[in-house]
């Protein structure tokens, strides 16, 4: 949080000076409260009418000072936000993708949008009371200690052990904001599912059943900030009630030690007490929120250790000869998929995974693309654990093509080239390859056309397409192709697949289709049964299951 705030060192001291100067305005207003009280003593006119003009002049100059504060306030904060925004958004973006998916893509969501907005309106308004109350509660004692510095010394006192029992509350107001942060997400992931889902929600008629679901969370939310509200609140009854029993011994100590001829000087001195101990009352709970703040700052905004792509203590990715897999053992929860699994996959080479459904094909393929790194046993490249490698140049080396695809809105180009600096050739042969030319020539915009949210105006072969002509068009060493051609029609399929077959790279593809003629030409298949990975000779499996 410091290095946030000190990242614009000028900024941050014109906030400052901005929170400061409502304390003038302070100052003016008991310099006026006791001028006034000591004009009822003196009973002149004439002092009453001086008094007036001065009333109007402080007037005048406090709501320049207001006016002032807020415009000197406004940009620091605006670029605060964009910061911290930017910094939320920075870890998601750059979080390895095994850490990413074990949250709901709604929790970064809720990190983005809700901690924020609760960050925001927490921790400026807080913290300019903090600094505008603390600089009036210093001002306030230095000139105490020139009036009365017995009184001055018991206020300082006084201070130290409220600001004692405030710590008290400090931790329980952390953790009653984190539940509201977790509240958050929990809601942002429930009313995502509902939305997502909409349609056979609608088709089954069961929308009231989601929508209570969703009035819960909205429900444990509101409890949760009231929680926090609350808690807050009695901080402040507490302290507030403290410091009437301190302003009431202020007032008799006051009036013990006051004689006739300087009222308004004991007048200024309990207000002086009072804009010590008041403030101080404020100023405790709020620093409290600012620490739940911090708290929700780093939450969404500091890396831990490990999550960051591209770790410097691991090596880069070289696969030249093979990827080895030696006793492989893979569970989720009680249920075993894969039991001392051995096989090689050498480069070049183009492999076919099969297997009943549940057999645990898929979760093979992301063991052997990252993915998953909670196994036991080894996945070596060329001899280097998997383990060792940096994820971040993994990725860059490998394409995917999934059954399930997503597209941006954005270019039908910039959808396949993933905002990389592709030439038109390379586009334009990857686009061949995939079967996408009849869809680009019968756009008017060609390869700048736009598509809508996630391909919507698009067929499922169309999107299933373009997913082919990204992974072409990226050139990888690896190619890992779950259920490609799924959405295509046989003809199309058929052709896409002898594209695939065709590719200069290593291919380790799960499909359930059999194009006759084509899926023969893989080298070899990996065939998952009761746990176990057995390697076959491509033509001489599928010659044995046409037999059959």
């Amino acid at each position: 949080m410091k290095e946030l705030l000190m990242k614009r060192k000028e900024q941050f001291a014109i906030y400052i000076l901005a929170c400061f100067l409502p304390v003038v305005d302070s100052m003016i207003r008991m310099g006026l409260f006791s001028l006034m009280f000591g004009g009822i003593e003196k009973r002149d006119r004439e002092y009453f009418k001086i008094l007036i003009i001065i009333a109007i002049l402080a007037a005048i100059l406090t709501g320049g000072l207001h006016i002032a504060s807020r415009l000197m306030r406004i940009g620091f904060m605006k670029n605060i936000l964009l910061e911290v925004r930017k910094q939320a958004f920075n870890k998601i973006i750059h979080i390895s993708y095994k850490d990413f998916s074990k949250q709901s893509k709604e929790v970064y969501m809720s990190h983005l949008i809700n901690d924020i907005n609760t960050f925001e309106n927490n921790f400026f308004l807080n913290l300019l009371n903090v600094i505008y109350m603390g600089g009036l509660y210093l001002v306030c004692l230095i000139i105490l200690y020139f009036m009365d510095y017995k009184l001055a010394i018991a206020m300082t006192l006084i201070s130290i052990a409220l600001f004692g029992i405030s710590t008290l509350f400090s931790k329980k107001t952390e953790a009653l904001q984190e539940e509201v942060s977790k509240q958050n997400e929990q809601l942002t992931v429930e009313v995502a599912n509902t939305f997502n889902g909409l349609e056979i929600l609608k088709l089954n008629n069961i929308e009231d059943k989601f929508l209570n679901k969703s009035l819960d969370a909205i429900n444990r939310v509101e409890k949760r900030k009231v929680a926090f509200n609350v808690f807050s609140e009695q901080q402040r009854s507490l302290m507030m009630f403290s410091s009437y029993i301190v302003l009431f011994g202020v007032v008799i100590y006051v009036a013990a030690t006051m004689n006739s001829s300087n009222f308004t000087q004991a007048m200024f001195s309990v207000q002086l007490c009072s804009n010590l101990i008041f403030p101080l009352v404020e100023i405790l709970p709020r620093m409290n929120v600012i620490k739940s703040s911090k708290r929700i700052y780093e939450k969404i905004t500091v890396q831990e250790v490990g999550q960051i792509e591209g770790d410097e203590t691991k090596i880069p990715f070289n696969f030249d000869k093979n990827i080895e897999v030696k006793g492989l053992n893979f569970a989720y929860g009680e249920q075993t998929l894969l039991k001392q699994a051995h096989f090689k996959i050498e480069k070049g080479k183009k492999y076919l995974i099969k297997g009943v459904s549940g057999a645990g094909k898929s979760t093979l393929m992301k063991l052997l693309s990252m993915i998953y790194e909670d196994y036991e046993g080894q996945i070596l490249v060329d001899g280097e654990d998997y383990k060792n490698i940096k994820e971040k140049d993994f990725n860059d080396q490998v394409a995917f093509i999934y059954q399930d695809v997503f597209l941006f809105e954005d270019t039908i180009r910039n959808n396949i080239s993933l905002y990389k600096d592709l030439d038109d050739v390379m586009v334009k042969m990857a686009c061949e390859k995939a079967g996408l030319m009849d869809l680009i020539e019968e756009k008017e915009e060609g390869l700048e056309s736009i598509l809508s949210e996630n391909g919507k105006n698009l067929s499922g072969g169309q999107r299933q397409r373009i997913s082919i002509a990204r992974a072409i068009a990226k050139q990888a060493k690896i190619l890992f192709v779950d259920e490609g051609t799924s959405a295509l029609n046989e003809e199309i399929g058929k052709k896409i697949e002898q594209e695939l077959l065709n590719l200069d790279c290593t291919v380790v593809a799960i499909s359930h289709r059999y194009y006759e003629g084509i899926t023969e030409q893989y080298d070899y298949v990996l065939e998952l049964k009761n746990g176990c990975v057995e390697t076959y000779d491509a033509t001489a499996y599928f010659g044995e299951v046409v037999v059959c």
